[in-house]
């Protein structure tokens, strides 16, 4: 079908909804990595205590401890990547078979659509949730990178490669964790789309409610204090 049909099938509010479903996504990833320097992000404070934890590992002879956190993190990334794949499923199956969706969608909003526009709705889902999946994915490669090169420190703490090395598995755990924190706000954007089959103004009333969700826990929750004292 020609873009032009696709696009008359969506009502401008429909396209003003999702433009600001994407600006919300890029800009809440935009100010959480580039914070303001008077009010760091949870995300930048962790950084300097993965700096810290290296540090702390170079200098320590047993180390079992840190490769336990360390699998405990990717065990994380594994569980959200699963997670994406078999949401990625269902939102295909559901691209195929689309009656149970449009009947639901039109008991609540009375509206009759035509399935293609369900379909369209259906893959900015998929969409979010594979930019989850791929981010997850990568976090995992590069925490097994941070794991390589911890392990490459030699447990000797007058040796002269032992910060070095140390610094350059602290960087790689950081990068790490940001993948893996971009991979979470895909999921946060994925579940306010589907807000989208109640109509653009529930699309753009989730999409909100996500960004003030993903910052609030960046720059107004507990944990932020607790990390602050």
């Amino acid at each position: 079908m020609p873009i032009d049909d696709l696009l008359a099938l969506l009502w401008p509010w429909d396209l003003a909804a999702l433009a600001l479903t994407f600006a919300c996504a890029g800009l809440t990833g935009f100010v959480i990595e580039h914070p303001p320097a008077r009010r760091p992000s949870v995300s930048t404070l962790m950084a300097e205590y993965r700096r810290d934890w290296m540090r702390s590992f170079a200098a320590r002879d047993v180390r079992i401890f840190d490769s336990q956190i360390l699998s405990s993190l990717r065990q994380g990334t594994n569980f959200f990547a699963s997670t994406c794949i078999l949401a990625i499923g269902g939102v295909l199956a559901l691209v195929g078979n689309t009656d149970p969706l449009s009947g639901l969608a039109e008991d609540l909003t009375t509206e009759h659509a035509p399935t293609l526009l369900w379909q369209i709705k259906l893959l900015v889902v998929a969409l979010f949730l594979s930019q989850g999946f791929l981010r997850f994915v990568w976090a995992n490669r590069v925490f097994g990178y941070c794991a390589v090169v911890m392990a490459a420190v030699p447990n000797d703490p007058e040796d002269v490669n032992v910060l070095p090395l140390a610094a350059r598995a602290a960087e790689l755990n950081i990068r790490a964790a940001i993948n893996f924190n971009r991979g979470l706000r895909a999921v946060y954007f994925a579940l306010a789309v589907v807000a989208w089959f109640l109509g653009p103004a529930a699309l753009a009333a989730a999409a909100i409610a996500a960004t003030w969700v993903v910052l609030s826990r960046e720059f107004a929750s507990q944990p932020r204090s607790i990390i602050l004292r």
